[in-house]
């Protein structure tokens, strides 16, 4: 029997994603929505009611107005939306982070799907919470930059529009207030006790994307080199099938010494770096903002909910 999935915001960048992905699948029954009734809560209603799983790729306010239609207590939900991302009500959707996460996500009905740079951002801290090297009141700062799909069909449309402006043809820093949507999820999944300094910038690429974090080894509780640490990721990620601790220093994977973010366009795959020295070392997290920041990530946990292979229709 095929597995009837609901995908409202279909219309948006990650919806179209996940429907293509899909489309491509025959275990899957994908509920159409007439596009005059996309907007109309009562038709909403009948098929996210009807559905086996409902994917909200929505604004944060109508995934909670979603979430309000359920009455079938069956219907799962994957939201990707920031809405529930810190709500302990819902489980997180980074299966690779522990094998309670993992187990959580199998047995859940109500799923918060990750941001983007939160993913990458979290790889990194994370496990090296987990392991005692930071501690929570580490002042962690972050640097990442994205392609232009991460700023959704506005954004898409302005830079591949007629009227792109000259300052559009480079790189762009933004949320400069420090007050990005993915900060509360990078401090709450990861066990800080102070929001990390984030510093997002947009590109003119499609999509893709590298996430760094920096480490002062002189503020740590005790000595660490980037053999140290690159062994602690190694080792919580053994056997993971899309996230890799990729080799120390990236030679073999980097022969021009260019971490370049567009690299896994079109994958669900995380790619994990550490490079430095013993007195400063820097982490790094390679992934797809649409794949494993965005629709992958998505269909993946939907996969390890129904019981399926998680790299179903992902490889």
């Amino acid at each position: 029997m095929k597995t009837k999935v609901f995908i409202d915001g279909s219309a948006g960048t990650t919806g179209l994603q996940i429907y293509e992905r899909f489309a491509k699948r025959d275990d899957i029954e994908i509920l159409q929505i007439d596009e005059e009734k996309r907007k109309d809560n009562a038709a909403r209603k009948e098929i996210i009611n009807s559905s086996d799983i409902t994917f909200l790729c929505l604004p944060d306010a109508a995934a909670v107005e979603a979430v309000s239609l359920i009455e079938n207590p069956n219907v799962r939900v994957i939201d990707a939306s920031t809405a529930h991302r810190t709500d302990p009500a819902w489980d997180y959707g980074f299966p690779e982070l522990s094998a309670e996460h993992r187990a959580n996500i199998a047995k859940s009905k109500r799923v918060a799907n990750p941001g983007c740079y939160a993913s990458g951002f979290i790889s990194l801290v994370y496990p090296l919470v987990q392991a005692g090297v930071l501690p929570e009141d580490y002042p962690l700062v972050s640097h990442a930059v994205s392609g232009y799909s991460g700023g959704g069909k506005k954004m898409i449309a302005a830079i591949e529009g007629a009227d792109k402006t000259f300052e559009m043809a480079s790189p762009r820093q933004y949320a400069l207030a420090q007050s990005h949507k993915h900060l509360p999820e990078m401090q709450k999944v990861c066990g800080l006790r102070y929001k990390p300094m984030f510093n997002p910038i947009v590109d003119d690429y499609y999509c893709g994307m590298v996430v760094s974090v920096p480490l002062i080894t002189r503020s740590l509780a005790k000595k660490y080199t980037p053999a140290d640490i690159h062994e602690i990721l190694a080792a919580h990620y053994d056997g993971q099938n899309f996230v890799k601790v990729m080799e120390l220093g990236g030679a073999e994977t980097l022969p021009d010494g260019f971490l370049a973010a567009n690299t896994l366009a079109g994958t669900n795959n995380m790619q994990i770096f550490v490079f430095g020295n013993d007195e400063q070392i820097l982490l790094a997290s390679r992934l797809d903002n649409l794949g494993k920041g965005a629709s992958g990530a998505a269909v993946q946990n939907m996969n390890i909910m129904l019981g399926l292979d998680e790299t179903t229709g992902l490889i």
